[in-house]
């Protein structure tokens, strides 16, 4: 018996040592530590191009509604009125680049889109002093992780918080960005301006490296949950409320009047529905628009798969 149990402690100490040598390193992927990361790191994945493979615009340009040519009215555009100020992002220059970096409003804002799940998202970039964001090269949930370059944590854009490094479990400060064509957003912000394809790249801006994605059922990479009540890309609004999910998919929106009051824990909302533009907003009881993402449902549901669901 003695024997054995310094057998046993001699072989927990040989493995301890094991794994704490230099041939069992912290995990990483494209050069990202995960050793402290809050999602799984087996479910992590890499998307193809390495880390700013993908590049982030950092000195973005904008032009004038009228000098914006290059869009047609049912373009898809990211919009965001912050400051007094309104700025169109096309899809079709997100497609290529996911993250800008703007500080045209005079505050350091974020603009990202994740082409895999459709979702666009708008923060303020500050967190004790401002920071610039890039393109990992990774993905959760099929998502895109972006990463801040002061400090490398790695950034969940629809869980809206840091998932590893330094700043983990910090949260985005979320802006209302509306997700519509460029003839709806320039019919309501004739002043806007628009992001322009001069962005220091040379990318094919009138080609989506996309075609054909929106519509397929398929799902490029694994998700930790897939609910089938409605087609992958099935495009919904989804709203977090004090810890409350509820997704709008717009299917259901469009046998509406256009107009759904609600209330999502305790809370009186009201969701307009655009069926031409197919384009949903979200506001309070006070008509203040709140950050709300609209994205494909398979995305939506594999962050919150307890998510409420308007039938």
């Amino acid at each position: 018996m003695k024997s054995t149990r310094y057998t046993n402690a001699w072989l927990f100490g040989s493995l301890l040592l094991l794994l704490t040598s230099p041939a069992f390193p912290a995990p990483s992927l494209n050069g990202f530590d995960l050793s402290n990361a809050s999602v799984p790191v087996n479910e992590i994945f890499r998307g193809g191009p390495p880390r700013d493979g993908i590049p982030a615009i950092d000195e973005p340009k904008f032009v004038s509604a009228r000098r914006a040519d290059f869009l047609t009215e049912d373009d898809r555009v990211l919009g965001l009125y912050h400051n007094g100020a309104a700025r169109a992002y096309p899809v079709r220059i997100l497609n290529w680049h996911e993250i800008v970096n703007d500080k045209s409003s005079g505050d350091p804002v974020v603009i990202s889109f994740c082409p895999l799940c459709g979702t666009g998202v708008a923060f303020i970039s500050a967190h004790r002093k401002a920071k610039t964001f890039g393109v990992s090269g990774l993905l959760y949930n099929s998502d895109l992780l972006l990463y801040d370059r002061e400090t490398e944590s790695l950034w969940s854009q629809i869980l809206a918080r840091a998932v590893s490094g330094q700043l983990r479990g910090e949260k985005l400060r979320l802006l209302p960005l509306e997700h519509t064509t460029w003839s709806d957003w320039r019919n309501r912000y004739s002043a806007t301006k628009v992001l322009s394809t001069d962005t220091g790249y040379r990318r094919n801006y009138n080609r989506s490296p996309y075609a054909g994605y929106e519509t397929s059922e398929e799902i490029y990479f694994p998700v930790t949950h897939l609910d089938r009540r409605y087609h992958p890309k099935e495009q919904v609004l989804g709203v977090e409320i004090d810890g409350y999910f509820k997704a709008y998919p717009f299917s259901e929106l469009a046998r509406t009047s256009g107009e759904v009051f609600d209330e999502i824990n305790g809370k009186k909302i009201v969701v307009r529905f655009d069926k031409k533009h197919r384009s949903a907003q979200l506001f309070d009881e006070e008509e203040n628009l709140i950050p709300s993402t609209t994205g494909f449902w398979f995305a939506w549901m594999a962050f919150h798969p307890d998510s409420a669901v308007f039938r």
